[in-house]
């Protein structure tokens, strides 16, 4: 599912607090962004529309809560990235900000983690 820039702003707001009015969203929104209302509710309406969030009848209102888990967006965006610069490949992904200086001592560290505890796992699958 193709979410734009403009509807995953709308959708961390549902993501982190839902099921919400239009209103409520519209002032999460106004937090960080100069839409207007109208402009929010035309988002709502995109995202309603590929199924990404779904609205209840609560009176005279509806209230919006997400369809689409964050994780499964988030895995879905950075693989379809992955795979488009990166030729699926993360280490190449590293590389290039290694290069560019983008990584911090913490980003380097955890890094190291990372790499440690998936070998860990490797060890431990090889010796079952």
């Amino acid at each position: 599912m193709q979410i734009s820039e403009a509807e995953s702003v709308v959708m961390e707001v549902l993501w982190q607090r839902s099921p919400l009015t239009s209103e409520e969203v519209v002032a999460a929104v106004a937090v960080t962004q100069q839409w207007q209302e109208a402009t929010v509710k035309t988002l709502l309406n995109r995202l309603l529309n590929k199924g990404a969030i779904e609205a209840e009848k609560d009176g005279r209102r509806y209230l919006y809560r997400p369809r689409l888990r964050r994780e499964d967006w988030v895995m879905d965006e950075s693989e379809s990235r992955l795979s488009r610069l990166f030729d699926g490949r993360v280490a190449p992904l590293v590389a290039h900000f290694s290069r560019h200086r983008k990584l911090s001592t913490e980003d380097i560290d955890e890094l190291r983690r990372l790499v440690e505890a998936l070998d860990q796992e490797n060890d431990d699958g090889r010796k079952r």
